[in-house]
């Protein structure tokens, strides 16, 4: 059995944190001009008025041409979210996940003053966590950065090949003048989720798309779990359901499986180059059970 040793996901995740770093440079520059000396005397500074209108200063500034942020595949996020996020990381937390509920309750006229003031009070609550000049350089941030780009990059994945199914199918349906409808939005059945739909008038055929990056563990038996789970609503629903599997040296039991058909894509995940023309290829030789529905 081939294993790839390399860490392709931590490679990945520390080319696009190394794409981050003029956007942490940026705002170093900006302190800077801020009258600050470093980005470690901005954190501990007791003036709390002082930066937190920093931070107003900075989130209300355009970003300059050619500074961007990148999120876990390396797509720019938009400017406005790209400095909130940007300052999240850098104060050692989770923007999007913990902070965004707290804007609302924070005081302020509009809804960049709000994140100041609660981005500032973070601020002044890790400079004490972190009083260490040493934790304020970008070897250090660098590193909270790419532990936030595995989490978006996780969330991505699933989208990812989510939408190179639908591509791949609609391609597929074309080149074979097969007239079925594929779902534009995922379809939530029995709590389960099923990411890719195909209709036609005989039926439905229901496709959930699974993801796995490393093999072992007891997540390796939540995943397997969950597949087997999400093929048991569908029939009991009287769907027919065909599982894309895409997971390198996955131990599930196929023949186990409750459908009459599976795909599965002995890969990595993360190398998409890769595991695109493999899907495609099992996509076309499963034409034949989609034109059983047409």
């Amino acid at each position: 059995m081939a294993f790839v040793v390399e860490n392709l996901r931590l490679r990945e995740l520390a080319i696009v944190a190394e794409q981050n770093k003029p956007a942490f440079e940026y705002f170093v520059q900006f302190l800077v001009k801020q009258g600050y000396q470093s980005l470690h005397a901005f954190v501990s500074d007791q003036d709390s008025a002082k930066a937190g209108a920093v931070i107003l200063r900075f989130l209300r500034a355009p970003l300059p041409m050619g500074v961007q942020l990148y999120d876990g595949i390396a797509r720019p996020y938009a400017q406005d979210k790209a400095k909130w996020l940007l300052l999240g990381w850098i104060f050692r937390d989770a923007p999007e996940q913990r902070l965004r509920p707290m804007i609302s309750s924070m005081p302020g006229n509009s809804s960049l003053e709000k994140q100041a003031v609660l981005l500032n009070e973070v601020r002044a609550s890790v400079g004490k966590i972190f009083p260490e000049p040493s934790r304020w350089e970008w070897t250090a941030v660098s590193e909270v950065i790419i532990d936030r780009l595995e989490g978006s990059r996780r969330a991505i994945k699933g989208t990812l090949f989510e939408a190179i199914v639908r591509r791949s199918l609609s391609a597929i349906f074309d080149d074979g003048g097969v007239n079925l409808t594929i779902g534009n939005a995922e379809i939530k059945l029995g709590g389960e989720t099923y990411d890719v739909s195909v209709v036609g008038k005989k039926g439905r055929i229901l496709i959930p798309v699974k993801t796995r990056e490393t093999m072992g563990g007891g997540h390796a038996l939540l995943f397997t779990r969950d597949i087997h789970k999400s093929i048991a609503v569908a029939h009991e629903a009287g769907f027919d359901c065909l599982p894309v599997i895409i997971a390198e040296s996955w131990a599930g039991d196929l023949t186990a499986l409750a459908c009459k058909d599976y795909v599965y894509i002995n890969k990595n995940p993360n190398q998409v180059l890769e595991v695109e023309p493999l899907l495609v290829e099992e996509l076309k030789q499963r034409l034949p059970a989609f034109q059983e529905i047409m």
